[in-house]
């Protein structure tokens, strides 16, 4: 006898959808099987798609910020990655210039380890050009974190690193096993155009687009390219924006590259014109939203598998703290709420929109994440993996509001806008977390999960998608 046995249900395996059940035994998926089976707790899922618990490798979730902190603390973030059918969420250590990384990872963890409800790990994440930093490298991925996030931007905030460190860094990331994850912009030219306006008294939040056009990324991107392809590296890139972006890596992909990226749906569905409008201000993230040309461009590459998976970059603030930044568009807090509606949000767009299938849809939010960041025993329905499952109703359509949200922040990107096709019943490690809209997991209960990337998926490209 099984513990939990999901049954009835379409079940999204790698490569194959089927009409079959699921047994779990403990933590982990035991069966998969046409035949009836028996358990302690057997969920009828009956007009319901099974899927992998959605992994969310780009979250911000009690991070310091533009004088501020973002509105979701580790309980909050991961409780709204619950209701949203996420069962592991990957955030930041982002040190400050006098705090070693290692210490700096420490407290986050002990910031987070009693209040995470789902599974969790951190990017280490360099913001001084070190060697010591260079030092860690070795150390942090035999620690179960390969995966190093670089800022390229952020030259005011303090966050910056330049060419020849983030050089530095594929090098040696290289030679271990690691992977660099940049954010992509042009430090110089940002800069220089942030100045420019701040000049010519243009303060509002309807200059964020114009201080970081769409050139920014596609330039940073091409030259972090180059670094990559000298230093004998992988390369991925967060939160792709543009089409420009989008055009250097399918190139370097096609030519036998490890290129490797993340979007984002708030760069599937905005555009500028959000700046515009009277709540303009709480669309301000990096990079900005941008044209319809590049909303088309980048489902085309999930479409067609150039992009692998999909991140929200979560770092929602309210709406009180982002008009701290009312009287220059460069003060507002960069971020918005996006975990919980991940799923929601690609199942209505893109499943029920015919654009993709349910199996691209288990490789974009948990297959190809699992990979690319190395969650090993996550990400797909398999015996032995851990029996991390979203129970997901296709036909359940909702009104988003930030009432309904779990996050702490009083606004949502989504605000008014109905979706089709929500999660009823979130497993993690075969514990029911949330059920019928209903909060079952305990404080606390989540794991830190130690991460190892396959050496085989660092050089070669992914030509088409990884699973």
């Amino acid at each position: 006898m099984y513990d939990l046995v999901i049954a009835n249900g379409k079940v999204v395996t790698p490569g194959r959808v089927r009409n079959c059940s699921l047994g779990v035994r403990g933590e982990e998926i035991a069966i998969l099987s046409e035949d009836k089976l028996e358990g302690k707790r057997t969920i009828d899922a009956t007009g319901k798609v099974v899927l992998p618990g959605a992994i969310d490798p780009h979250v911000h979730l009690e991070l310091p910020f533009q004088g501020t902190i973002s509105a979701d603390d580790f309980y909050q973030g991961t409780v709204a990655a619950a209701f949203g059918g996420v069962t592991s969420v990957i955030d930041f250590a982002i040190h400050g210039k006098d705090v070693d990384i290692l210490d700096h990872i420490q407290a986050r963890r002990e910031l987070a380890e009693p209040k995470v409800v789902v599974d969790y790990s951190f990017h280490p994440s360099f913001t001084t050009e070190t060697q010591q930093n260079l030092d860690y490298v070795q150390k942090l991925i035999e620690l179960g974190m390969p995966t190093f996030k670089l800022f390229l931007p952020y030259k005011r905030e303090g966050f910056h690193v330049g060419d020849g460190f983030l050089f530095k860094m594929l090098q040696e990331t290289h030679r271990h096993n690691g992977l660099v994850l940049i954010h992509a912009e042009n430090a110089d030219v940002v800069e220089q155009l942030m100045q420019e306006q701040e000049a010519r008294g243009k303060v509002s939040w309807m200059q964020h687009y114009d201080s970081r056009p769409n050139f920014v990324e596609g330039t940073s991107i091409a030259t972090s390219i180059e670094l990559a392809k000298a230093a004998g590296s992988a390369l991925y890139v967060v939160h792709l924006s543009t089409e420009e972006g989008l055009n250097h890596l399918r190139q370097a992909q096609h030519q036998g590259y490890p290129i490797m990226m993340e979007t984002c749906p708030q760069y599937l569905e905005f555009t500028k014109d959000v700046y515009a409008q009277e709540d303009g201000l709480n669309y301000i993230m990096t990079p900005p939203m941008r044209l319809k040309k590049d909303n088309e461009a980048l489902w085309s590459g999930i479409e067609r598998g150039d992009i692998p998976c999909m991140g929200t970059d979560h770092c929602p603030f309210s709406t009180e703290q982002k008009l701290l930044g009312r009287e220059l568009f460069s003060k507002v807090p960069n971020g918005g709420m996006g975990v919980e509606t991940l799923l929601p949000y690609m199942f209505s767009e893109g499943v029920n929109q015919g654009r993709i299938s349910l199996s691209r849809l288990a490789q974009l939010l948990s297959e190809n994440t699992a990979k690319i960041h190395g969650l090993q025993h996550k990400g797909s329905l398999e015996v032995g993996k851990d029996a991390d499952i979203v129970i997901v109703d296709p036909q359940l359509k909702r009104t988003v509001t930030a009432e309904a949200m779990h996050s702490n922040s009083d606004y949502s990107l989504y605000e008014g806008r109905e979706l089709t096709g929500w999660p009823v019943i979130t497993i993690s490690r075969g514990e029911v977390i949330v059920e019928e809209g209903e909060l079952k997991a305990e404080r606390g209960r989540g794991k830190f999960v130690e991460r190892t990337i396959s050496s085989e998926l660092l050089n070669a490209a992914p030509q088409g998608g990884l699973a």
